[in-house]
């Protein structure tokens, strides 16, 4: 059977670490016990521009990491990319083409990142792609001005630390009318997944958050005062980094030791927890939850998008973390950490929300068991924090985007209710 497939049906790989899907075992030829090799062959091949290097299949198959960017490098036929792996009869199999890096993930026809590749194994099967582009952040870097962002971008490549192993992009985002009073002070905002922020040409799912069109809109409206925004890229890292009960630790460090000194020697920012909030999505968060919980005395606020309340041992160990084992504890962290006694600190203020559909459709019963803490802790609703759902939002940045105001307003606004 064979597929020519131009376009991918499915949504692109979940932000969540414990949303990656997994698969059968696989291998290019044959799986170590020969039980996948028994069923169902899947060649995919794609015709890519000439003079491309390397192209890795990715997916959900547990052979490609599951979605690993390097899980599988394709054989070169001349413009050609070709791989083999196997998967059991029915197994639904999602799966994208990369230079080895989701920086570099190859784009759809219309210059964008696509939704995964899907097809229903139902015997052996031959997939056809045609790739005209990858990604090229650097080229975009560079060119921050084609992104149509309002305001200006400055951007710090590669950035290393002592903390945090990979090194990655930041960009700090100067609002619309900065420098034009030199004694002007900012308040700050820290982002997680940069990348995802300001271009659409390098956000994950080819739409960005709009977080500089949010606060022009806000500002313009008389809502919110300028921001000066510091975005992160995150790295092949994400999960752990991300995870308050893992690496996040770690990830505060770089934050609070290197990368907020460089960012107030360089710009003109207010200082101290009542100017300065963080937000991210999904383990983002968690990651941005953690660090007013943990951090009071530098972040005052934190706006936690559709985050991933849901994580536990055994979700962890299933996307590939630690070990995976029938005696895992399936109680989601952050339930053990309230029944073990975590307190909120004294003046903090928190913003939570979430979806109905997706993966979002799982975080009612955590996020209601967080508001219950918080309301314990004697926090009050709407003024010290907010739990809200959206009917119909999804788990992406376009919903993320539809309903950024209300957490900006929340961190931001005169009233703070969003």
């Amino acid at each position: 059977m064979r597929f020519t497939l131009a376009l991918p049906v499915l949504l692109a790989v979940p932000l969540a670490v414990a949303s990656c899907g997994g698969g059968e075992p696989a291998a290019e030829d044959s799986a170590p016990d020969g039980s996948a090799a028994d069923c169902c062959a899947v060649t995919v091949r794609a015709t890519v521009p000439e003079g491309t290097g390397t192209v890795y299949l990715t997916g959900n198959l547990t052979e490609l990491g599951p979605w690993e960017p390097d899980g599988l490098a394709m054989r070169e036929e001349g413009n050609d990319r070709v791989a083999v792996v196997h998967a059991a009869q029915g197994a639904d199999f999602e799966y994208k083409f990369t230079l080895g890096k989701w920086d570099n993930e190859a784009l759809g026809p219309d210059g964008t990142v696509p939704d995964n590749y899907r097809l229903v194994v139902d015997g052996d099967v031959v997939a056809d792609h045609e790739i005209d582009s990858f990604k090229d952040p650097a080229r975009w870097i560079e060119d921050w001005e084609g992104s149509g962002v309002e305001g200006q971008l400055v951007y710090w490549t590669d950035v290393e630390s002592e903390f945090v192993g990979p090194t990655r992009h930041v960009e700090v985002w100067l609002p619309p009318g900065y420098g034009d009073s030199p004694g002007t002070r900012y308040p700050v905002l820290y982002m997680s997944d940069g990348q995802n922020l300001f271009d659409p040409r390098i956000a994950n799912t080819g739409v960005d958050w709009g977080v500089d069109e949010a606060i022009v809109r806000l500002m313009d409206a008389g809502v919110i005062p300028p921001v000066i925004v510091v975005g992160a890229w995150s790295t092949d890292e994400r999960g752990p980094e991300y995870s308050p009960w893992h690496g996040a630790s770690d990830y505060a460090r770089f934050l609070i030791e290197e990368l907020m000194p460089r960012v107030n020697a360089e710009f003109s920012t207010a200082t101290g927890p009542e100017y300065t909030a963080v937000m991210g999505s999904s383990m983002g968060g968690l990651l941005s939850f953690y660090l007013v919980t943990n951090h009071p005395d530098v972040f005052g606020a934190c706006g936690c998008v559709s985050t991933h309340f849901p994580l536990s041992e055994a979700a962890w160990a299933q996307v590939g973390y630690g070990e995976d084992g029938e005696a895992l504890d399936e109680t989601p962290f952050i339930l053990r950490d309230i029944e073990e006694g975590l307190t909120v600190p004294a003046g903090t203020r928190y913003w939570f929300d979430f979806g109905t559909e997706g993966l979002d459709g799982q975080y009612g019963p955590t996020h209601e068991a967080v508001r219950e803490w918080l309301l314990g802790q004697g926090l009050v609703e709407g003024e010290d924090f907010v739990v809200r759902e959206y009917q119909g939002a999804d788990h992406n940045e376009a919903s993320w985007r539809a309903r950024l105001d209300d957490p900006l307003t929340f961190l931001y606004g005169e009233d703070g209710t969003g």
